[in-house]
């Protein structure tokens, strides 16, 4: 039996011992802990088997849907023992200060999922909290939406889907190939890079990673050097490296241009590991594949941007692409400028991810240079075309 649950008998002579090798000095009883009161705070909506595995230890659970931050998250898990929580929650070193040394009762944090970079881990340490994560929770799961996002990037699935969607029905093939035969390049290869690794090989692609560890190769795949060998060599790049101050941009302007044109970048790790800007040079230019992000506004696919289709352009219409920062308000700022002018929008499409928005409107002709020149005074603006 656990000595959390079962009340232990000791000589006087060794209480004090056994109170400091198994309890904390702020526990309300020094020789016993009813599993009763045990509190298990989970957020952002965690899966309900991991409720039940709790609740058939005897714990108390309180579930909440969606992520907390500042004093709602210190009100709901100042008093829990244990905080189960996914990748939006933040629970920097101001959190664990605010729930202070003597009077929390915080004993694990557990992330639902692969990252650890939303928990700040040494401030977690100094308040003896260890920080537990689900290595393998995605793996796979990753791996096989990565080669689905690699064949429809390559036989251009999006494109064919939308134009039957709007009525037209195209037969040609133009800029659709096969993967087999092609060069993939995997930076990362740690779990689920390797499973990508070994997935790509099955359909016929030839597989090069790089990776700063020396890594066993599975299958065929060869180890590079260095990551612009890679770069210069690959078809399609596809990031799998966690979120450090050794990867953030590291797809950046210089990389990219190492790259063939009409190449692909996915990045199913971190938003840091690309630079936005540099990217979205790259679609323009034309250098990486986007034609339809060029003509259309559509960012269906790309993997570090909201997911934007609005469909194909009504003739005679004006499009508006607008990218910015995900804060209050600036749809409201977008649509006072529209509407001090008299123009009328006809349709629109915003989608959102936790630091950005991208937006296309429809709208009727007006001065481009004009309205445009207005709309990038919104000091949260990121990126702004019109599409004419």
């Amino acid at each position: 039996m656990s000595c959390l649950h079962r009340t232990v008998r000791r000589h006087p002579s060794l209480l004090s011992k056994t109170h400091v090798a198994f309890f904390s000095s702020y526990l309300d009883r020094p020789t016993s802990f009813p599993l009763k009161k045990v509190k298990v705070v989970l957020l952002e909506n965690i899966h309900p088997r991991a409720i039940e595995i709790f609740e058939n230890e005897g714990y108390t659970i309180e579930t909440y849907k969606g992520a907390l931050s500042g004093q709602e998250l210190i009100d709901v898990a100042g008093d829990a023992n244990i905080l189960g929580i996914r990748s939006k929650t933040q629970l920097d070193r101001s959190f664990f200060e605010s729930i202070g040394w003597h009077n929390h009762r915080l004993w694990a944090v557990g992330c639902f999922c692969i990252g650890t970079n939303q928990v700040d881990l040494a401030g977690a340490a100094k308040y003896g909290v260890p920080v537990f994560n689900a290595p393998f929770s995605n793996t796979r799961s990753v791996a096989e939406k990565t080669l689905c996002e690699i064949i429809a990037l390559q036989r251009k699935l999006f494109e064919r889907s939308t134009d039957l969607h709007t009525g037209l029905w195209k037969k040609s093939a133009t800029g659709a190939h096969e993967v087999r035969g092609t060069t993939l390049g995997i930076i990362g290869y740690g779990r689920i890079g390797s499973q990508v690794s070994v997935l790509a090989e099955l359909l016929g692609m030839k597989v090069v990673f790089y990776d700063p560890l020396k890594c066993l190769p599975l299958g065929n795949a060869t180890q590079l050097d260095s990551l612009q060998e890679l770069l210069q060599v690959a078809d399609g790049v596809t990031l799998h490296v966690p979120a450090t101050s050794d990867t953030k941009n590291m797809i950046n302007a210089d990389t990219i241009q190492l790259m063939k044109p009409g190449s692909f970048v996915i990045n199913n790790a971190r938003g840091t590991v690309v630079d936005l800007h540099a990217l979205a040079d790259a679609l323009k230019s034309g250098h990486l594949s986007g034609v339809r992000f060029l003509n259309e506004g559509t960012s269906t696919t790309a993997t570090n941007i909201p997911e934007v289709d609005l469909g194909v352009p009504v003739s005679g219409n004006i499009r508006i692409l607008h990218m910015h920062h995900n804060v209050p308000g600036v749809l409201s700022k977008i649509h006072a400028v529209l509407s001090d002018y008299g123009i009328n929008v006809s349709a629109q499409f915003l989608q959102s991810n936790s630091q950005h928005s991208y937006i296309i409107l429809e709208v009727e002709p007006f001065h481009a240079k004009l309205i445009t020149r207005e709309l990038k005074k919104i000091k949260e603006t990121i990126f702004l075309r019109a599409l004419l």
